[in-house]
């Protein structure tokens, strides 16, 4: 913490505090060939470390200025390109850590996801249909050279009409809910795990960690949402050496049965409504054991 001033007969202090430039917006469009591909990024950035006084007198000698940090990010792009995404992202956060007022650099990056478009029966070559859940990639690097990458995905829905159930669960006074045998489960995964080292092969890696989860998703019986992210995670270290942990928010996208006897008519199962709110919200952390949770400022 960094002194600040007197307030109140009390010495107001300086806390831990950063900056940087949020959502700098990238679409990349390769066109070495006929056949055109695009990565269409969100890039944010943020940077801790000697920045006490532009907090306290407005002094910005230390300060690299955000417009700079967006233009980095245009400049690498062509520089180096993008993908895969996590490395463009260690290259970001490696230049801005060797920024002298800064300690630590973090680089978030999101990647949406798009297809080519049918045409003709066969992919057209430069138009594409947007894709369904989102790529996600942290870089965090220390001035001394130190790095970690978090890599993921983000509203990832998934659905499957049977094969859960949920029941034998504690009930009080207040418990309402019925035990069922059979039901909907939804939800839209937000999943990240984390690499034991930088030395990876990012897509690879990506790919088999997405489908192994979405994998253990379907085949899972589950008796309980946690049940079924446990095997989530369990699939994604299964999938990939590389990853130490995996770490998920699953919120329960409930579907209930419309009652349509007031309209003379069963339903057996087939018509649901979707309720937005409130929802159930499950979270955790599958680790290979002896695994160290990281970097404690590192936030994912």
């Amino acid at each position: 913490m960094t002194t600040g001033n007197e307030s109140g007969g009390a010495e107001v202090v300086l806390g831990p505090a950063q900056y940087g430039k949020a959502e700098v917006r990238l679409l990349h469009v390769d066109r070495s060939g006929p056949r055109h591909d695009i990565t269409d990024l969100n890039v944010s950035i943020t940077l801790a470390g000697d920045f006490a006084e532009t907090y306290l007198t407005g002094d910005n000698a230390r300060v690299l200025t955000t417009d700079a940090q967006k233009n980095t990010v245009y400049a690498l792009a062509r520089k180096f390109g993008v993908t895969p995404v996590e490395e463009f992202g260690l290259r970001l956060a490696r230049h801005f850590a060797a920024v002298p007022s800064v300690d630590r650099a973090q680089v978030w990056i999101e990647q949406y996801g798009w297809r080519r478009i049918e045409a003709g029966g066969a992919p057209h070559p430069h138009s594409f249909e947007r894709l369904a859940g989102t790529r996600v990639a942290s870089a965090h690097v220390r001035d001394g050279g130190g790095a970690e990458v978090v890599a993921g995905v983000e509203d990832l829905v998934l659905l499957k009409s049977s094969g859960s159930e949920f029941q034998g669960f504690l009930t009080d006074p207040y418990t309402t809910l019925e035990p069922t045998q059979d039901r909907i489960l939804a939800t839209a995964v937000r999943g990240h795990w984390r690499y034991a080292n930088t030395g990876q092969a990012w897509d690879a890696a990506f790919t088999g960690a997405r489908a192994a989860l979405a994998e253990a998703f379907a085949v899972t019986h589950s008796r309980s949402l946690q049940q079924t992210l446990y095997a989530m995670g369990e699939a994604v270290l299964a999938a990939c050496p590389g990853v130490c942990e995996a770490r998920f928010s699953l919120p329960n996208k409930h579907h209930f049965l419309a009652d349509l006897a007031p309209f003379g008519l069963d339903n057996p199962g087939e018509v649901f409504y979707a309720a937005d709110r409130p929802y159930g919200l499950i979270e955790g952390m599958v680790g290979r054991a002896g695994t160290s949770a990281g970097d404690p400022e590192h936030t994912w």
